[in-house]
């Protein structure tokens, strides 16, 4: 959001939103190697949705691209959602994630489930958001 004063714009955003581009990682609990993902994540009210694109290895080795889909909830610290894989390589399952947002809300940390199959650790940053909080701060000097 901005808003303009006498002929300037000043960045304004709202505190703690989630909105934006997240780079993430998660990791196996066997030896394999952790995975990298990009999220995009809306945050409206309490509620989650959005988009993950991953790099994976099939069940045969070989790297493809995954995409799927988010939606979950946030309240206050607390992140969960479910990703929900679009059926691309013939992947249609969901992964649980429940994790907790840093206080700077730049980063969220937690565990990621798959009823029967594992779980394992995640973390998502979203580099962008100190860079935002540095320009809100500097265009209020002005």
């Amino acid at each position: 959001m901005s808003a303009r004063g006498a002929g300037r714009i000043i960045i304004m955003a709202a505190s703690g939103n989630l909105t934006g581009i997240w780079q993430g990682l998660y990791h196996y609990p066997r030896a394999r190697a952790p995975v990298g993902f990009t999220a995009t994540l809306i945050e409206s009210g309490a509620w989650l949705s959005g988009s993950i694109h991953e790099t994976v290895q099939d069940e045969w080795g070989d790297w493809c691209e995954a995409f799927s889909t988010l939606l979950g909830k946030r309240a206050g610290q607390a992140v969960t959602f479910a990703k929900t894989y679009d059926g691309g390589n013939g992947w249609t399952h969901s992964v649980r994630y429940e994790g907790a947002l840093s206080d700077d809300a730049t980063e969220v940390e937690g565990r990621w489930s798959l009823p029967g199959n594992g779980s394992g650790k995640f973390l998502m940053i979203r580099p962008e958001g100190r860079r935002a909080t540095i320009l809100r701060e500097a265009f209020e000097r002005i």
